[in-house]
């Protein structure tokens, strides 16, 4: 193997000719003429050639520099591309998060979450994935997502190093297209027992939660649907006008966007959302936002 080329060399002796003479090409480098001057000879002495022509206190490359000069300015023009387009790359990368959700997530609540993040960067490039509980943790173990919102807080485990982040904290009510739900309010939670409900799958942490809360207060309601969707529940519950149970932090939404107004609290019934994001040493700037904003302020109404 050839003796190694020492790419200082190459660079000052790459300036010099960039830049015209030794004192120019010194004042670029921030470097005294004589040390430049000296990595000049040590180039030559390296590739056992002559670089340049010293005529009149001027300096006019020979052949071999010229050839030589050729390839320095191939490499060190390759080298700013590459450092440019790493900081594209960087640059792009903070701006694209990738957040997974849990399919049972309410997407209003969703939005709600995400709005630091957009705040924070109105060029911010979201890419939002829907699946199961556990796949979605399974692709962040992978680092394959940035952030994974969801109802069910993650331990971590051999599998998985990771962090859980209560976010949000809300109490639930029953919604209900607008004359439905005052007529319900009357005689409440009687008043439940011949009204068509849209329900959260068995699996969900709500569904249980408002089975119990049936239970405890001798209510048999008439259901009328179950949904993985909630956003399909909520068309379905103005267009059909059926019940449905939504977090009351979401309720002003629930009025605006869907002409759906809230019957009643349910005591004891609580939804919590949490944020869940691997275990790394740099967090994403958009992820760092959200998780700051949200607790920062409690959501608990």
């Amino acid at each position: 193997m050839g003796a190694w080329l020492n790419y200082h060399h190459l660079l000052y002796f790459w300036t010099v000719v960039r830049e015209g003479s030794v004192s120019a090409a010194s004042r670029k480098l921030s470097l005294a003429q004589p040390t430049v001057s000296e990595q000049l000879r040590q180039l030559e002495k390296a590739l056992g050639v002559e670089l340049f022509h010293r005529r009149a206190g001027r300096l006019q490359l020979t052949d071999d520099g010229s050839h030589i000069f050729r390839y320095a300015d191939d490499i060190f023009t390759l080298g700013r591309e590459l450092t440019e387009s790493v900081a594209r790359r960087q640059v792009a990368r903070r701006s694209r998060v990738v957040v997974g959700v849990a399919d049972v997530m309410p997407k209003l609540i969703v939005a709600k979450l995400l709005a630091p993040a957009l705040e924070q960067d109105p060029q911010l490039h979201l890419v939002c994935h829907e699946d199961r509980h556990d796949k979605l943790i399974s692709d962040l173990a992978l680092f394959e997502l940035d952030l994974v919102l969801t109802d069910a807080p993650v331990r971590a485990t051999p599998n998985f190093r990771g962090y859980t982040r209560l976010l949000s904290d809300s109490g639930v009510a029953l919604f209900a297209e607008p004359s439905l739900a005052k007529r319900l309010r009357e005689r409440f939670p009687e008043s439940l027992a011949d009204v068509p409900l849209l329900l959260p799958l068995e699996h969900t942490g709500l569904r249980v939660s408002l089975t119990r809360w049936f239970d405890a207060h001798h209510v048999r309601p008439q259901i009328r649907g179950e949904f993985q969707d909630s956003a399909l529940a909520v068309v379905f519950a103005r267009e059909q006008h059926c019940v449905l149970a939504m977090p009351t932090v979401i309720a002003e939404q629930m009025r605006s966007h869907y002409r759906l107004a809230p019957v009643a609290e349910l005591d004891g019934v609580r939804e919590r959302f949490y944020a869940v994001t691997p275990d790394r040493k740099v967090a994403h700037p958009a992820v760092q936002a959200i998780v700051r904003h949200e607790r920062a302020r409690s959501v608990r109404p």
